[in-house]
């Protein structure tokens, strides 16, 4: 019911995730980024502590592999779940379980995974993944929208459209872009809306909180 990416940017080392489902709020459990550490997508029938614990295993020193292996091993249901992982290395991982809708399935890509589930076929990963590698945006949260956008336009997820979330990270605990559509006709096209918002009114605010020396 689902498509994401999860990508972490080869020139900056930016981490993060855009997303766009049939129901109101992907974000709120779907989405889990930190900075210096990794992102993880948990979808389909999700798990949030594929997120919430995958993240502690990635910050332990983990790979993403070994994160998605024991993720898996603590959940007896896991067969019903889709995850996608990208560590702060750019190494890949990603599961699509026997027991998700179809059509569902993943992508691997350079430092970067497409997934989704209930989706119209599997054109839809197919598009956002050429359209990520091939994309001239060299600024990651907007790359990772127009990738949103292009599965969207591929068909997305079959049940309709209903919210879309994009979060990213830099060097800094907080995200220098966390935004949701919680409830919409178009999300995504409102997603690039509140986006365009945003750069007048939050991004410019962002710049200038403080930065404290997380060494001391």
């Amino acid at each position: 019911m689902t498509f994401s990416i999860v990508a972490r940017c080869k020139k900056t080392g930016m981490l993060g995730m855009a997303v766009s489902t049939a129901r109101p709020a992907v974000g709120s459990l779907a989405v889990y980024v930190k900075a210096g550490v990794g992102a993880i997508a948990s979808q389909a029938a999700l798990n949030p502590y594929f997120g919430i614990n995958g993240l502690k295993y990635l910050e332990q020193g983990m790979s993403a592999e070994e994160v998605m292996e024991k993720v898996k091993s603590e959940d007896a249901e896991f067969e019903r779940r889709q995850l996608a992982i990208v560590d702060n290395e750019g190494r890949t991982a990603g599961y699509t379980g026997t027991d998700t809708v179809p059509w569902a399935g993943h992508y691997f890509g350079d430092q970067f995974v497409v997934a989704g589930n209930m989706l119209v076929g599997e054109e839809v990963v197919q598009e956002m993944a050429k359209t990520y590698e091939n994309s001239t945006e060299e600024y990651l949260p907007l790359r990772l929208i127009e990738t949103i956008k292009a599965g969207q336009a591929a068909g997305g997820d079959k049940r309709g459209r209903q919210s879309a979330a994009v979060k990213v990270f830099d060097k800094l605990p907080y995200p220098i872009v966390d935004l949701r559509v919680d409830e919409h006709e178009n999300p995504i096209e409102e997603l690039e809306r509140v986006y365009e918002a945003a750069k007048i009114n939050l991004f410019p605010y962002i710049k200038d909180l403080p930065v404290y020396n997380e060494d001391k």
